[in-house]
């Protein structure tokens, strides 16, 4: 079951991905050749209005192939006979489609459980926070400049600046307080301000709804773009993220100790995975990286800039060597997700 679930995310996903390529495509006149979810060869396939719809074997990947994608301009409705600027909105639709999907699925799940303030639970006797005055019921706002507006956030913060000195500025009787906390090291070697925060949720209004629904999103991206801050600086290494064999493990977990809550529990956690790799794999495509669409998309500016295209060929062949090196570090996490399972 859990593989089925995580199937289902899985396509989800990448169908509303590259949903955002093929009507972005079909908007500037681009002709689609093929529409595909998954990878090899087709298992249905269908031709409808100019455009071949293909269900593939391997449930991993899909495709929006253009006609002359990595050409320069050629024959009307190709991909490269249209403007610089038109071909951007094409490939900057995925990521943008995958924050809109994450987008609609926080919005379903504020409306049906609501959001977790940053309201301050305990104060543990014997740490920073409890000793610079911090007391139940206190809402905090900023940690070193950075908002905050979910309980999450602030145990989230710690745990990316370990160690780190933060000013922390938090409400109470809707009156401003700021103090500068020093961490405490525990006997396990981490180092923790004595914040329990609130882990209730509350229903708001509409409005309140859409914007927590918003800053869900935004939440998911800060952790992402953390995270690859940490893997940049060597804080964590490859061994540590997680591939597909990963991502479906962690469904199952998820799935079996929801199901013994209820199916609603079910349903309001495996929407919150999607959220998750949703916004992750729009960060992800978005990094200027070769074969990602983020690394299209540094082409297509340099050309804005210079007035005139790269030579396809040089373009396709960088594209080609990011796939392949793209590829092996697949390979990689995935051998590192195996290792973890046995």
């Amino acid at each position: 079951m859990s593989i089925l679930i995580a199937l289902i995310i899985f396509s989800l996903i990448i169908i509303f991905h590259e949903l955002g390529h093929f009507l972005l495509a079909k908007a500037n006149g681009i002709t689609v050749v093929e529409f595909s979810l998954g990878m090899g060869p087709r298992l249905l396939s269908r031709e409808w209005h100019g455009t071949r719809y293909s269900w593939k074997l391997l449930p991993f990947g899909g495709s929006c192939m253009m006609l002359g994608e990595d050409e320069a301009a050629g024959e009307e409705g190709s991909f490269g006979s249209k403007s610089a600027l038109a071909r951007i909105s094409v490939i900057a639709a995925g990521p943008i489609f995958n924050f809109i999907m994450a987008f609609v699925a926080a919005v379903i799940i504020t409306g049906c459980v609501g959001y977790d303030p940053a309201v301050v639970y305990r104060a543990s006797d014997g740490f920073p926070a409890q000793e610079a005055g911090i007391q139940t019921g206190d809402v905090i706002t900023e940690m070193n400049g950075k908002h905050i507006q979910l309980a999450r956030e602030v145990s989230n913060y710690v745990s990316f600046h370990q160690g780190e000195t933060v000013t922390v500025t938090y409400e109470r009787d809707g009156e401003a307080h700021v103090v500068t906390l020093d961490p405490k090291e525990t006997e396990d070697g981490r180092y923790l301000l004595g914040l329990s925060m609130n882990s209730g949720y509350v229903k708001g209004s509409v409005g309140k709804t859409l914007f927590y629904g918003a800053y869900e999103v935004k939440y998911w991206i800060d952790i992402t773009l953390q995270s690859l801050k940490m893997l940049v600086k060597g804080q964590v290494g490859v061994k540590d993220m997680s591939g597909p064999v990963g991502v479906v493990d962690m469904i199952g977990e998820t799935y079996t100790e929801s199901v013994q809550i209820s199916w609603f529990a079910v349903f309001v956690n495996m929407l919150n995975i999607a959220i998750l790799l949703s916004a992750n794999l729009g960060v992800m495509n978005l990094l200027p990286l070769p074969a990602l669409d983020g690394g299209r998309l540094v082409f297509l500016i340099l050309e804005l800039i210079r007035g005139k295209r790269i030579n396809p060929e040089k373009e396709g062949m960088v594209h080609f060597i990011g796939l392949m090196a793209l590829m092996a570090l697949m390979v990689v996490i995935l051998f590192s997700d195996v290792m973890k399972l046995m």
